[in-house]
């Protein structure tokens, strides 16, 4: 059996993303939530309120970018 590269679209073609880059953005929220929380623990330990608000402020903004990859994904899916 032969591919018949004429019948062949590719994902650029289709307007499909790729698999990788529709977890990407959601890995990049995991780990900013994750980096924020190590921060604010560390930061609790050392009694540095500057680094603690860091960590909190990391967490906040990763998942609040979580929340808006889950929305797009529900509304993309639909």
């Amino acid at each position: 059996m032969q591919i018949d590269p004429e019948k062949v679209q590719t994902q650029e073609e289709t307007g499909e993303p790729a698999a990788v880059d529709e977890v990407e953005g959601r890995v990049e929220a995991e780990m900013k939530i994750i980096e924020g929380s190590a921060k604010e623990r560390v930061a609790h330990g050392l009694q540095d309120a500057e680094l603690e608000r860091e960590g909190e402020r990391l967490q906040r903004e990763g998942e609040r970018a979580l929340e808006e990859e889950r929305r797009a994904e529900r509304d993309g899916g639909s």
